[in-house]
């Protein structure tokens, strides 16, 4: 019983003063992280596009999953809907590999890609059931969005689109109005905290135009009437590697670490029309923040607000005494500074 509680607390309280010195860590980021009101991340990443000439689609999704996994969102909380597999596909050249770059500099399908919904799963029912906690009765845990009222989410949508619609799977659509009552039966069941839209299509700037749910931050790779374009093409497979908005999406997030002074308002400048070709659109009058002062983790990272503490906390664990004296007698060598999530020590307290 001793060692379970002993694990318990070195699991809410990290004991690393070299590693947690808040000396060390950015002033921006400790003031930003203590006025965050989410708790934790979510990202539903989603490319809508079949067949081998929409390789850039897979690697645009790719691309943002690997970003996101690495900044600290696990797999637990990441949901990929991948409509091909590009990594299997019998003209690939390089099996098992998705690159999005021609100097394939990252792989960006790695050796521990999880996904949750592909092929022929991904439907614009399945999407919105999703996204409104509907999922039909069996589906499994890691197919479902289980987000709640202190979650950021981050939705990431690629494919073809047009004026006010996305295509899935060449055979259906998503409307703007149909992703409008999605994201407003999330709020009505407090399925997010904030939320940040992100779409790379043609037209993309319509699919957030009937958004009017609260503290939702929408960014779209090109304006109604634009095409958004791809970045380049990899002659050894005779396709186009990636979109350029997500390009220099991903050439951004790259730099950013989970410490990062980064904020999402940088993020929504990374493609300005010079290199972008398309106008990038931003909706932001749904969102309470200012983007400028908003770090980019609290949508891409899953860094949560902890409360940064020198003195002593005492951690009361009922029938524990002997732990609580171990404690009390710890060498001066292994004394540290506390940082533990507010959330736990109510917990613990009861």
């Amino acid at each position: 019983m001793l060692h379970k509680a002993l694990l318990l607390v070195l699991a809410i309280i990290q004991i690393n003063a070299a590693e947690y010195d808040t000396s060390i860590l950015p002033e921006a980021y400790v003031d930003a992280a203590q006025h965050s009101t989410h708790t934790n991340n979510w990202a539903v990443l989603v490319d809508a596009s079949r067949f081998w000439f929409n390789y850039r689609h897979v690697a645009n999704v790719l691309s943002i999953y690997r970003s996101v996994k690495r900044l600290g969102i696990p797999d637990s909380q990441i949901i990929l809907m991948i409509a091909d597999d590009m990594a299997c596909n019998a003209r690939n050249p390089r099996p098992g590999q998705v690159y999005n770059n021609a100097n394939q500099h990252i792989n960006v399908y790695g050796d521990d890609v999880e996904v949750d919904y592909r092929g022929y799963e991904v439907t614009v029912e399945n999407f919105v059931r999703l996204l409104t906690g509907r999922t039909q009765n069996g589906t499994a845990r890691s197919k479902k969005l289980l987000s709640d009222a202190g979650s950021n989410v981050l939705i990431y949508l690629t494919g073809h689109g047009g004026d006010g619609f996305l295509k899935f799977q060449d055979s259906e659509e998503i409307t703007s109005q149909e992703l409008a009552d999605g994201i407003q039966q999330m709020w009505e069941k407090k399925r997010y905290n904030e939320l940040f839209f992100m779409v790379d299509t043609c037209q993309a700037a319509s699919l957030y135009e009937k958004f009017t749910s609260p503290n939702v931050l929408a960014v779209a790779s090109s304006l109604v009437g634009e095409d958004s374009l791809s970045h380049h093409v990899d002659p050894s497979i005779g396709v186009y590697m990636i979109d350029r908005y997500t390009y220099y999406a991903l050439e951004f997030l790259e730099k950013v670490q989970p410490f990062s002074k980064r904020t999402i308002g940088e993020f929504l400048q990374v493609c300005p029309k010079r290199v972008c070709i398309s106008t990038v659109g931003v909706r932001k009058d749904l969102y309470r923040r200012d983007p400028q002062k908003v770090p980019i983790t609290d949508f891409f990272g899953a860094i949560r607000p902890t409360r940064v503490s020198t003195d002593r906390i005492n951690v009361t664990l009922a029938n524990e005494e002997d732990f609580y004296t171990d404690f009390e007698h710890m060498p001066p060598k292994k004394q540290f500074k506390i940082i533990i999530q507010p959330q736990f020590i109510a917990k613990i307290n009861k």
